[in-house]
């Protein structure tokens, strides 16, 4: 069986966020014709709405979840924060934002049309703010709280974030950052920093392969403080680095990315409420990732609330999909730290059908894990000939990575998956057909290392090259 998460609750958990609060305004119309005035197009608005933004779209993640959520940053004596007070309460937000009449409150509008955005607008006054402004309703708020949340998106509330990481860590509290474009130094003593791999690169530099890059947060925690680092990379997943442990990768969640707006949101928002929970940082991770692939998936800002995130995860396994080698080496290590059996399968999978189904259902029950690794479409070229692969490369790891009985895809270059088993080594080698052990491919790598082979059967009159001839006489 996958491993899975238990399905959480949050009701017992008390959560902290301060940072910057925003209002995001949306106006919402039709295009149908371009200005006499300019080459634009004319919006004809017929909608309007308003939502939370910044750190007050962490908070309402977390109350959304069923947790106890507050807020500490700064507004405007204006309609736009009086706007986001009122929405504070309607969502059951411990409201502990501090007003300050020379600043007008954050507020961004966005112009949509046919469900894309065409226009921002940003109405804002940066200017540092002084922690000791907030010193009160930080110390009520940490004092409520199990874990606190730092939302930097660099407009002044988190100028200077120590302030308030001191204060979190000397009520023992956790502290978790959503860092932005400033010196990672100033977040020294957090508990955990989630960078996105642009705002990462930004503080490190490039980095070539999977283990430079874990080498570069081992070397910032050492350094800062840090018990973890959590790099949320976009369609390449994430990966949580934590001391003393192995690092941890887990794919994207497979859907189609609509607005990325506020995922970041998202993720440090249900890390800070599992956690909260008394959750693993492992398992608080697989969870911002299912919810993560839910808000790219609408658009702008949103939310997930806490029976749709435990539907989700009766859905979806913590960690299917598909994995570059050196992120399945990762992978594979904390699988076998738990004692699994890795079972290993290969093919070309041009066009998916019932007899590969059974095939690799019939694989996955050989151990706990399946790999299925897959010719690229180099190679299936060269093995099948013309007009090969049908489907190309993208769409049929895209295709395995959904199946259930499937835990883990890749790719490999080679006419042969030889140099994989060399590295994975996996438990058990699978084939299907009319062979003979000693005729399997990498058969004797397998066995070298005391490792099991064994020939499942196929369904008799199933292949794609006959399918693919039933379809060219058509």
């Amino acid at each position: 069986m996958n491993s899975k998460i238990a399905s959480p609750r949050f009701d017992g958990a008390s959560v902290l966020t301060i940072g910057d609060t925003m209002l995001d305004r949306y106006w919402h119309g039709s295009t149908n014709r371009i200005s006499a005035e300019a080459p634009i197009a004319v919006v004809d608005i017929n909608e309007t709405e308003e939502r939370l933004g910044g750190a007050a779209n962490v908070a309402l993640n977390i109350a959304a979840l069923g947790a106890q959520a507050s807020l500490v940053g700064a507004i405007g004596d204006d309609d736009s924060g009086r706007i986001v007070s009122s929405k504070l309460a309607t969502a059951g937000i411990q409201d502990l934002l501090k007003v300050f009449p020379d600043l007008p409150t954050i507020t961004k509008y966005r112009i949509v049309s046919r469900k894309q955005q065409l226009v921002r607008a940003d109405f804002e006054k940066v200017q540092d703010i002084d922690a000791s402004h907030f010193t009160s309703r930080v110390d009520a708020g940490i004092s409520n709280s199990d874990v606190v949340v730092l939302s930097d998106y660099d407009k002044g509330v988190l100028a200077s974030p120590a302030a308030f990481i001191q204060a979190a860590r000397a009520q023992a509290k956790p502290v978790l950052v959503d860092p932005k474009f400033k010196d990672f130094s100033a977040y020294a003593g957090a508990t955990l920093v989630k960078p996105n791999q642009k705002e990462f690169v930004s503080a490190v530099g490039q980095w070539q392969t999977e283990a430079e890059m874990v080498d570069k947060c081992q070397k910032m925690m050492a350094t800062l403080g840090f018990e973890a680092m959590l790099i949320t990379r976009g369609s390449e997943g994430m990966t949580l680095v934590q001391k003393g442990q192995q690092p941890h990768h887990l794919p994207a969640q497979n859907r189609d990315v609509y607005d990325v707006s506020g995922a970041g949101d998202t993720v440090i928002a249900v890390m800070a409420t599992a956690l909260a929970a008394g959750m693993t940082l492992i398992d608080a991770m697989m969870l911002s990732n299912i919810a993560a692939g839910i808000v790219v998936g609408r658009l702008g800002t949103d939310s997930v609330s806490g029976p749709e995130l435990r539907l989700a995860v009766d859905e979806v396994s913590g960690n299917q999909g598909v994995m570059s080698e050196e992120q399945l080496l990762i992978a594979l290590n904390e699988a076998r730290s738990r004692g699994e059996k890795v079972v290993f399968t290969n093919g070309c999978f041009d066009i998916l059908h019932a007899g590969h189904v059974d095939y690799l259902k019939e694989a996955r029950q050989e151990g706990d894990r399946l790999i299925v690794a897959i010719n690229d479409d180099q190679s299936v070229h060269k093995l099948k000939g013309e007009g090969r692969p049908i489907n190309a490369l993208d769409r049929r790891l895209t295709m395995l990575a959904g199946l259930a009985s499937v835990d883990w895809v890749l790719s490999f270059s080679g006419d042969t998956p030889e140099a994989l088993l060399e590295t994975l080594k996996p438990d058990v080698l699978v084939k299907g057909g009319d062979y003979r052990i000693d005729e399997v491919v990498g058969a004797d790598i397998v066995r070298g290392y005391g490792g099991d082979v064994k020939i499942l059967k196929l369904v008799d009159g199933l292949s794609t090259t006959s399918l693919a001839e039933k379809i060219k006489r058509l």
